[in-house]
């Protein structure tokens, strides 16, 4: 089932597909275990193409969600190499003609110094772990029908991951951790749609603070058979800060923090 499924969900993308009937909703059972093994084979078979993984992205980090959907933790999904851009001047542009229905979300990337181990519960600790940090914009794009979908299929289908523009990072080091394991906790947000604001929040939307999502996602990690732990030089999209927005050609997108010594980051489509 995995390998067709797999097959389904490659064409469907290929094809930008936006009506597929989610896997959840055939009448069969399929859970988690089922979806991180179609997504495993969508990056084995990505990783044979030439591809190398370079990082996670995170799914459902709000814990307010978690009980409705019958989660006991977030999701995960695999980055690559032609999916991550880094941008140290802070504006890069998208091309969205390849993508089905593309979503923003505003996130906070970190970038692995050491491995990151299971079972970590303070900011602080997790920042020791941390090279840099820095503001990134998401973008999930969906083959479901008007994007409705259960965990499970997200995770099987890339976690919707598109795309992770990345902008100018800031070094995290002994002297500055304790102060960002505070503002991580309490920094805003704003996102912006051609200069007026269209969604606001922040740190706290990613489980209270993005160093705790990634904690988190290391001790997740280390609960699923065959999963990869976090280790050096990995990157990290700890999970939107505010609602996610449709995007479209000719927007102009740009995220501003309150908080947090990070630069404004801007993103024509095209």
């Amino acid at each position: 089932m995995q390998n067709a499924l797999a097959d389904e969900l490659q064409q469907a993308r290929q094809a930008r597909q936006s009506d597929l009937t989610p896997p959840s909703a055939r009448g069969g059972a399929f859970d988690l275990d089922a979806a991180y093994a179609v997504e495993r084979e969508l990056s084995r078979r990505r990783q044979a193409q030439g591809r190398t993984v370079v990082g996670r992205k995170v799914g459902y980090a709000n814990k307010a969600v978690w009980r409705a959907l019958k989660l006991d933790t977030l999701v995960w999904a695999d980055m690559y190499d032609d999916t991550v851009r880094h941008t140290p001047n802070n504006e890069a542009a998208l091309a969205i003609a390849p993508l089905v229905a593309p979503k923003i979300e505003p996130e906070i990337v970190f970038g692995l110094r050491d491995a990151m181990p299971p079972g970590l519960t303070e900011p602080a600790a997790v920042l020791e772990r941390v090279e840099w940090i820095a503001l990134g914009f998401e973008i999930i794009d969906c083959v479901y029908q008007d994007w409705k979908f259960q965990p499970a299929d997200f995770v099987a289908s890339y976690g919707l991951h598109a795309a992770l523009i990345v902008g100018a990072p800031m070094t995290v080091d002994a002297a500055n951790a304790p102060t960002l394991a505070e503002a991580l906790a309490a920094f805003k947000v704003q996102l912006l749609r051609n200069g007026e604001p269209a969604e606001q929040g922040g740190g706290r939307n990613s489980l209270r603070s993005p160093a705790l999502c990634l904690a988190e996602l290391a001790t997740a990690i280390s609960r699923r058979a065959g999963a990869e732990p976090l280790a050096a030089g990995g990157l990290i999209s700890s999970g939107t800060l505010t609602e996610s927005r449709l995007i479209a050609p000719g927007e102009i997108w740009s995220a501003t923090v309150e908080g947090l010594e990070l630069p404004t980051l801007t993103l024509p489509v095209v």
